[in-house]
């Protein structure tokens, strides 16, 4: 077990970095400055009579100057979020299609985790009940490294094409002018961006508004490699269906929510979790096989697009249980640092370019917002790491290796581990450099949601709901925009466009 808050309390003994291995609630600690030296009284300060304050009082000063540097910049997306700690369990053999060691373990085997729930588009200040994607990422803290897996609950995400996430993500922010939120932004990139639209459909329906961060699923969304040490793989996704079932909030109802108490899911998870009332999600994965990838009707590797569950079924493999809450936010929820980068032998990325470009942009924003050594916070610290290479830089806290010799030594022997990477066999690229993009649409962008739309018309008032809280949004955009909201959506379903056309009209013009 590594040196960390995460560490302790699962029992492996007090650590330098863990607050509670030195203070206990029992106790009576001496008040003291940063630096040690007790105080007698915290609200005492030096001053010349009744007259200026002394640069001296070195408490006065510390105080200062350590709240004047209490926030660290916010994620940029996923700004706000909760989360806890629990445990993944293995329920089935899957080493069929892997060598990851948690998934090739006896049946029962379980790993220690961390699970952090997110809006994805807002502040942190925002209504965690805001109409948004939810993000769901978790930490697996396995023998053989960090596993993260960051996911959304939604099994699709709005662009395929890594250059537009920025521009996306301008859109659902603020008006540069006016800082407020702007519906005409909005819409104004995703009608000129319409493969979207399946995203759009999720986001819109009664899913796009979770009553509970229990009750809702999760899923990775990009293709994912399973391999073994032959070099062989198959292509997978991983779906996190939630035991609770799902629940939403209808548009009115989230916003309600949001208004009187604008942290109602991260009260609800905590207070759950306090209760003994642990959430969990059985895990499931779905396999393709390479030659299956080659003759799929759609490009394995977009990001706009499900896997039907007819053709690639869900198998089950895992659980993942919440069951212990955090005991400091800031240290174990907003410096925990996810990256889909983060992977152990048997799991490789796909060539999905959505996927390619996160994995470098994850890491870079923690190195911006947490430092260099972000790895080196406790719950972001493996169970095991020996890296003699990397060293040195801003809060480096972990005694920096020591003496060891910060390249490779004759002189340090160090042990490798065969067949951790494997080359896989089947896939070969080669060819020149190319400017790539993948967001030409064509009527195939407009198959799955049409599937969607036909789902919801078998749940009762979900279209209803649908037609209603596109409305609400769009009306505030300008006019010439609202067409091409209807145009979209009337590719989805004639219909559905005209529906839309009436509901939004009658909202901007107030009646």
């Amino acid at each position: 077990m590594p040196h960390s808050v995460f560490a302790h309390r699962n029992g492996t003994g007090p650590t330098s970095q863990d607050a509670e291995s030195q203070f206990h609630y029992n106790e009576k600690p001496t008040y003291t400055t940063t630096n040690g030296c007790p105080i007698d009284d915290p609200k005492k300060y030096q001053r010349i009579g009744g007259g200026p304050l002394l640069l001296q009082d070195f408490h006065l000063i510390d105080l200062l100057a350590n709240f004047d540097r209490e926030r660290i910049p916010e994620r940029v997306v996923h700004a706000k979020g909760a989360g806890a700690y629990g445990e993944f369990e293995l329920t089935h053999d899957v080493s069929d299609i892997t060598s990851i060691a948690m998934l090739t373990g006896p049946i029962g085997k379980k790993t220690p985790l961390l699970t952090r729930f997110s809006t994805v588009a807002g502040e942190r200040g925002f209504a965690d009940t805001a109409r948004d994607p939810r993000g769901f990422s978790t930490k697996l803290y396995t023998e053989e490294g960090n596993w993260d897996w960051v996911f959304n609950n939604t099994p699709v995400f709005f662009l395929r094409d890594p250059t537009n996430f920025p521009t996306f993500i301008h859109t659902q922010k603020r008006n540069p002018q006016t800082n407020l939120k702007d519906a005409t932004m909005f819409w104004d990139y995703l009608t000129t961006h319409q493969e979207s639209v399946h995203q759009l459909m999720t986001l819109f329906s009664d899913r796009g508004t979770p009553a509970s961060l229990r009750k809702m699923h999760g899923y990775s969304g990009h293709a994912y490699k399973f391999s073994k040490p032959d070099g062989s793989f198959v292509y997978v996704q991983i779906h996190l269906r939630s035991d609770q079932g799902v629940a939403t909030f209808n548009n009115e109802e989230a916003g309600e929510k949001g208004g009187s108490n604008p942290d109602f899911l991260t009260q609800d998870l905590f207070d759950a979790i306090d209760r003994g009332e642990y959430p969990s999600w059985t895990a499931y994965v779905q396999v393709m096989t390479p030659e299956q990838a080659e003759k799929f009707r759609y490009n394995v590797f977009d990001l706009t697009k499900i896997w039907p569950q007819d053709e690639f079924p869900l198998r089950p493999f895992g659980r993942i249980t919440l069951n212990r809450n955090v005991q400091n936010y800031f240290a174990e929820i907003e410096q925990a640092a996810f990256a889909p980068s983060n992977m152990v032998p048997g799991v490789e990325p796909s060539a999905d370019p959505v996927l390619q470009s996160r994995m470098f942009s994850y890491t870079d924003t923690h190195r911006h917002r947490l430092g260099a050594n972000f790895h080196q916070i406790p719950v972001n610290m493996p169970l095991h790491s020996y890296n003699p290479i990397a060293r040195d830089g801003p809060m480096n806290v972990n005694g920096n290796l020591g003496a060891n010799p910060n390249y490779q030594s004759s002189y340090r022997p160090v042990a490798y581990k065969d067949g951790a990477r494997p080359t896989v066999s089947h896939q070969q690229w080669s060819g020149q450099a190319t400017w790539a993009v993948l967001d030409d649409v064509t009527d195939v962008d407009f198959e799955q949601p049409r599937g969607l739309w036909k789902v919801l018309g078998k749940q009762p008032g979900q279209q209803d709901n649908f037609v209603h809280n596109v409305a609400v949004h769009a009306s505030a955009a300008k006019k010439d925009t609202r067409e091409r909201v209807y145009e979209m959506f009337g590719r989805v379903d004639a219909d559905l466009g005209r529906r839309l056309r009436e509901a939004t009209e009658k909202e901007a013009s107030g009646n």
